[in-house]
């Protein structure tokens, strides 16, 4: 299966994409990942990336592209892939298609209010990039992460004030991708529960497994 998790940041896109892949055995791709993979490694696309991160530019969506065409092409993503967050605008929604065709897009809806009350009390390993969250899934000792024993910090961007300035750049790029999928017939919209269970729950529905 060809999937994308669309939803806002901190509508649970990460979890739910975790789940998904225990599920279906196909691998999650992040953009970001993909960047930073390409950066740390030192390959020509992320040179190329690095010098327009570097300079404060955004990296081109044709970039972009040509690092997902590199990353699907790769044995893991035969039956499939996750795509976490991506596309991100109407333009890379496009340019996908041109690639490959989805099957379904999975839209997480949370509330903008419920988002800032998870993101200011959420927890990210610098070492490993695991996310934890004071209140719906903390670390196993308080400010250690589970995975690689590293100390937990808060990032810059999950105060309420940065998390709302996010929330607002997020409606204006995404609902316009939110209708052109709805108008491909592929859209199925997940509501976001209280409990993280309960929306994985409508998600296994979705995607046609059982929890």
């Amino acid at each position: 299966m060809r999937l994308i998790l669309l939803g806002a940041p901190g509508a649970g896109k990460g979890t739910q994409a975790e789940f998904i892949q225990s599920k279906l055995g196909i691998p999650s791709i992040s953009t970001g990942n993909l960047l930073r993979t390409a950066i740390a490694e030192g390959t020509e696309l992320g040179k190329k990336a690095a010098s327009y991160m570097e300079s404060g530019s955004l990296v081109p969506d044709e970039l972009v592209l040509d690092l997902v065409r590199a990353r699907v092409a790769q044995p893991d993503c035969a039956k499939g892939m996750i795509f976490d967050g991506f596309p991100r605008t109407l333009a890379q929604a496009e340019a996908l298609d041109r690639v490959m065709k989805m099957d379904m897009v999975l839209f997480l809806d949370v509330d903008d209010e419920s988002i800032v009350e998870r993101m200011s009390g959420r927890r990210t390993c610098p070492k490993c990039q695991a996310t934890y969250h004071v209140v719906s899934h903390p670390p196993k000792k308080e400010g250690i992460c589970d995975k690689c024993g590293a100390e937990l910090g808060i990032r810059k961007d999950d105060k309420p004030e940065v998390v709302r300035q996010r929330l607002s750049v997020y409606h204006a790029q995404t609902e316009p991708i939110v209708k052109y999928y709805q108008n491909q017939g592929i859209l199925k919209v997940v509501k976001g529960q209280e409990k993280l269970e309960d929306t994985t729950a409508l998600v296994a529905q979705a995607i046609g497994v059982e929890v």
